[in-house]
């Protein structure tokens, strides 16, 4: 951070802070919520237009293939172009697909929604890391990593309750998805009219971000994907995104069918793993500045969850105990994210923040593409229970990709130190 940040007096830096994290905060719930755009509204879709769940689970993929190709590519044009103008473009691009889907014929009106909310989650890790590592604090950067997980709990927690709760009101899920539109637009209007607090290329910003390049003269901006910790750390998101899926997308009709509970009850169970994510969320922010080995955080908490999801999927408990227990998962998830987020601060070379979490965070997308038709093909062929034994799987091999990750953290600072 340059002087000229660090020279503010204490509270003004902690309003500066609180404003910004508020803000980016504020921009990446409203892209988790539409990462459910459609998922909740699934069970309608099938009625309206006679779809399999393997259709359904192939929307889902497309959101994520353009989003997961797009955001590496974001990450070069935000260290280009600045974080907010693209954040701002993203916005308008949920707004089109909200538009989209409320007025969609069939399956091709979904489709085009589906590739226009993706297009619009593209740029968002690379632009809101790119915020936050630029104009937060060090001192404030795990919370405010926290922050932002939280969020993003929060928006996946939100869509399913806003979305069939307004389909419910209206008797239209039509004018649900259109109103999503409607919000999109509120938060690019508030973007806009607080709009220097997430500008990443204010003159002091700019100054220590020349600096960071310096550091690493004549170095070809590809040069990070040599870096075996960056491929570590998009394997890291590949598989625990793919868990991450087969509970957003089939986890309520999996516990339908294996413990024969109601769609009423079983809707909740995303909204009940996001919000013990966000609970996670905030107790990993005050640990991530105390622990040095952050894989041996992670390894612990992923490996908590894991357990959890195997007993639910072993048909053992009573069911509306099995729907607790699945959505208390997300506590153990939500504890690791802050402690990912910095893992991954660590491992990235400097002045290449946007390109590394771009390339990184692209594994996310690449999960969610891969594993929704997958396990969309599983509850075809009525196999409910390997949605939540395949979820423990993809989190223990996530375990293993942050364990190598955090070994070569910890290998470059000795060689640095010695």
């Amino acid at each position: 951070m340059s002087d000229s940040l660090t020279s503010t007096a204490p509270p003004a830096r902690l309003r500066d802070d609180a404003t910004t994290i508020g803000l980016v905060g504020l921009a990446h719930g409203t892209s988790h919520f539409f990462h459910l755009l459609l998922p909740p509204l699934f069970p309608l879709f099938i009625r309206d237009f006679g779809l399999s769940y393997a259709e359904l689970g192939l929307l889902v993929s497309t959101f994520f293939v353009i989003s997961g190709v797009g955001q590496a590519l974001a990450g070069f044009v935000v260290d280009r172009f600045g974080a907010r103008p693209v954040l701002m473009l993203a916005m308008l691009s949920f707004a089109s697909a909200g538009v989209a889907a409320a007025l969609a014929p069939g399956y091709g009106g979904l489709m085009l929604a589906a590739m226009l909310a993706g297009l619009g989650n593209a740029p968002f890790h690379p632009a809101d890391f790119t915020i936050l590592n630029k104009r937060v604090s060090a001192k404030n950067l795990g919370h405010a990593f926290s922050v932002h997980g939280i969020t993003g709990n929060l928006g996946w927690a939100a869509a399913p309750v806003f979305l069939t709760g307004l389909t419910a009101l209206s008797g239209s899920w039509r004018v649900a998805t259109a109103s999503a539109s409607v919000w999109a637009l509120l938060v690019l209007a508030v973007l806009w009219w607080q709009r220097a607090a997430i500008d990443d290329r204010a003159a002091g910003l700019a100054s220590a971000s020349k600096q960071a390049v310096a550091a690493a003269p004549g170095e070809h901006p590809l040069a990070f994907l040599r870096l075996p910790s960056v491929w570590l750390c998009f394997s890291f998101f590949f598989w625990t995104t793919c868990a991450l899926s087969a509970i957003q997308s089939f986890a309520s009709p999996a516990l339908q069918q294996l413990y024969g509970l109601s769609l009423e009850l079983t809707s909740f169970i995303v909204t009940g793993f996001m919000l013990f994510g966000a609970v996670g969320m905030v107790m990993g922010g005050f640990l991530v500045g105390r622990a040095e080995r952050l894989e041996r955080l992670i390894a612990l908490c992923l490996l908590a969850s894991a357990g959890v999801l195997w007993l639910v999927a072993s048909g053992l408990l009573p069911g509306p105990l099995a729907m607790i227990v699945a959505a208390s998962a997300g506590l153990g998830t939500g504890l690791a994210g802050p402690s990912r987020d910095m893992l991954i601060k660590r491992a990235a070379p400097p002045g290449a923040t946007g390109r590394v979490y771009g390339t990184v965070y692209s594994g996310l997308d690449i999960g969610f593409a891969l594993a929704a038709p997958a396990f969309g093909a599983l509850m075809d062929h009525q196999q409910p229970s390997a949605v939540f034994w395949g979820a423990g799987l993809a989190l223990l091999c996530g375990v293993g990709s942050a364990w190598l990750v955090g070994a070569g953290v910890a290998r470059r600072r000795a060689a640095l130190a010695a």
